[in-house]
């Protein structure tokens, strides 16, 4: 029985939107700032301090039954969150690798669900005018699953309204 020409171009349609998410890039980045009206002697410290950390991260807030236990020193390299929470959280750790006062905090972020996913983030400090601009960025390779995910909804959009709120909320618990 030969093939309807529909069911061919359909499979040929199918076949491209596959070749195409899989040429999306292997790695992914994404960062977002904001300029907060404080020295960054003053705001290292919430960033650095692992438990200081939970109190303005969005993702913690988006589950109030998150599961986590803080484990190494207080702050700085070693300083380590292990968490389960809820489906928009996920499961996984992060863990402070490097840092310099008052310049930046590096961290190791390991999940394992709901998807697993292996990054490196960093917050950078920059004195700007007579503040300081706060970025927070992301990268770390992409698997063929989210490329796919990518594909049908913006992760872009996604992570810059988690970015975005935890800066917010850095940015006022700084300036109260």
């Amino acid at each position: 029985m030969p093939l309807t020409p529909w069911i061919v171009a359909l499979c040929m349609l199918i076949v491209a939107f596959l070749l195409y998410v899989n040429s999306k890039p292997d790695r992914g980045r994404f960062e977002r700032s904001l300029l907060i009206n404080a020295p960054a002697e003053k705001i290292f410290p919430l960033i650095n301090d692992m438990a200081a950390s939970l109190t303005w991260n969005p993702f913690v807030k988006k589950d109030p039954n998150i599961r986590g236990e803080l484990s190494g020193p207080a702050a700085g390299v070693g300083a380590r969150y292990a968490f389960v929470g809820n489906k928009d959280v996920g499961t996984g750790s992060v863990e402070i690798t490097d840092s310099r006062a008052s310049d930046y905090v590096h961290m190791h972020l390991l999940m394992q669900a709901p998807f697993a996913a292996d990054n490196q983030v960093a917050f950078t400090l920059t004195p700007e005018g007579g503040g300081t601009r706060v970025s927070w960025a992301m990268e770390g390779n992409t698997t063929y699953l989210m490329k796919l995910i990518s594909t049908v909804l913006n992760m872009d959009k996604m992570m810059a309204r988690e970015f975005d709120a935890g800066l917010a909320a850095l940015k006022q618990q700084v300036e109260a």
